[in-house]
């Protein structure tokens, strides 16, 4: 079969299109034929060598996929040959077929299309994740987006949204905040022409936003702790900016506000039973169409390079997806 390989840390057009065995499933894992392989930034690191996980070469992208159970181990009773399903892996699923554990999978409805399902688990799983267990969000409180028209971004305002918050989505161009704005943001902030500061309070009649949701990191992430509210919560999800931002924590007092870290990952594997209820409810609004999982556009696995170059360029609204 084929798979996109990773050889040695480099940038996406180092990465192989090679032919490797066909998987044999261990005990209480299934092989699932991949009809979609979900892409995020983070793929981008992890093959660049940049990522907190370095997987041992060779390895494929793409933590998350969505396709056809074709055969399980014996003794498996939760998913079938035949089934639909999506699942997260870390990393691996950039290839014609992956091995993958019960815990992993989650079965899917018709009316949820595979390139969908693909784009749905590390997203809306972080931001759902994010929003309900760290950040505690109740309805009418106000949310503050940054990186709003991104994977996670975009997932957070249709969730927060979702979830009866008022939402600011925030991003640095027009085109990304008109997108933002037809997802189900109240508001937005051009942080590439305000002061994201200066612009969230304003937005707030002076009063300060109750969670900021941050996958960007640098200097906005300092600029939205001082624009929270008294006991607001800053939501530390990533660093797409590149730069891990140090905070004057004289600000956690001053506003008797919390930072709080979200790894979604580490989560869904220390609290399985909890994530499969997150994924249920994530899959149910998907297939309902209260959630689009907008994806931009579908690439030929061989064309996977390709697609993270546009990921490392911030070109991408929503998400991308390879299709074997």
């Amino acid at each position: 079969m084929k798979a996109i390989l990773c050889t040695h840390f480099g940038t996406p057009a180092e990465l192989e299109l090679a032919e490797v065995p066909p998987p044999v499933p261990p005990p209480g894992e299934a092989v699932v034929s991949v009809k979609a392989a979900g892409l995020n930034f983070f793929d981008v690191l992890i093959v660049a060598g940049k990522y907190q996980r370095k997987p041992p070469f060779p390895f494929s992208p793409a933590a998350e996929f969505a396709g056809i159970v074709e055969r399980v181990s014996p003794g498996m009773e939760s998913v079938a040959p035949g089934d639909r399903v999506m699942g997260w892996l870390g990393h691996g699923a950039a290839r014609e077929q992956v091995v993958a554990p019960a815990s992993a999978l989650t079965k899917i409805p018709d009316a949820l299309d595979f390139p969908r399902a693909a784009a749905l688990g590390v997203t809306y799983g972080t931001s759902y994740y994010a929003l309900k267990q760290r950040a505690r969000l109740k309805a009418g409180e106000t949310v503050a987006v940054l990186g709003a028209s991104g994977g996670v971004g975009l997932a957070a305002v249709e969730l927060a949204k979702l979830m009866g918050a008022r939402v600011i989505a925030c991003a640095s161009s027009a085109e990304k905040l008109a997108f933002a704005r037809a997802h189900g943001a109240d508001e937005t902030v051009n942080y590439a022409e305000e002061n994201l500061r200066d612009a969230l309070r304003e937005r707030t009649g002076g009063r300060g936003v109750d969670v900021v949701y941050d996958p960007v990191g640098s200097a906005y992430t300092e600029a939205a702790v001082r624009a929270l509210d008294w006991e607001g919560r800053l939501l530390v999800v990533g660093f797409a900016a590149g730069e891990i931002p140090k905070l004057p924590l004289n600000l956690t007092l001053l506003k008797n506000c919390d930072i709080r870290g979200v790894f979604w990952g580490a989560w869904a594997r220390r609290d399985p039973a909890a994530h499969r209820a997150n994924m249920a409810q994530l899959v149910d609004w998907a297939a309902a169409g209260k959630l689009s999982v907008h994806v931009q556009a579908s690439y030929p696995l061989a064309r996977t390079a390709e697609a993270l170059e546009a990921l490392a360029e911030r070109k991408v609204m929503g998400k991308l997806v390879v299709v074997p």
